[in-house]
């Protein structure tokens, strides 16, 4: 297995739970961590028809190594009408079709974040639950409010509270590896 893998369920170029991943990935000193924009990616939209006719895509099965080698994931998921992205959910069919344990007892530090005071926590809430079924398991989850007031693209995370609290979950994942 190789380092922890860190990415965001977004297909945003300016993807603030990107942001979230990159600050929190830089948290972390004893483990080397890769970080993984899914936003540069091109994948097709999950059919049968499409599977049947030309089987799991490349991108993919690249997708599917690298998430099987990790030894743990931070994920920051995004949040549309309540649910994760279209882009993330179509990533996650495509995986759980070539392998539907892709995630194989994989340790994950699952967070959200949007610019309103929820931050993300419905989706957030669908994922932890999708996880496990692909073998992921949940260890800790973090969900940060009002990014544009509690977030500096230099120094992260800046309301007090919530940086003891986010520490406190990643810590609790890191001493799960």
């Amino acid at each position: 297995m190789s380092g922890l893998l860190a990415t965001a369920g977004s297909n945003s170029s300016t993807s603030i739970n990107f942001q979230l991943v990159k600050y929190t990935a830089g948290l972390v000193s004893d483990h080397q961590t890769k970080l993984l924009e899914l936003a540069s990616y091109e994948i097709p939209m999950y059919r049968a028809d499409l599977e049947k006719a030309s089987g799991i895509p490349e991108v993919i099965k690249a997708l599917q190594q690298r998430f099987q080698q990790c030894s743990g994931m931070i994920l920051s998921v995004n949040e549309h009408n309540g649910n994760p992205s279209a882009f993330f959910k179509n990533i996650l069919d495509w995986l759980s079709r070539s392998d539907r344990n892709f995630l194989s007892e994989t340790p994950v530090f699952l967070m959200s974040t949007s610019g309103g005071r929820r931050a993300g926590q419905s989706s957030r809430s669908v994922v932890e639950q999708m996880l496990p079924r692909f073998g992921g398991q949940v260890i800790s989850t973090f969900s940060l409010p009002q990014y544009y007031e509690n977030f500096d693209p230099e120094s992260g995370i800046t309301d007090p509270g919530l940086a003891s609290l986010h520490r406190e979950q990643l810590n609790e994942f890191l001493k799960a590896l």
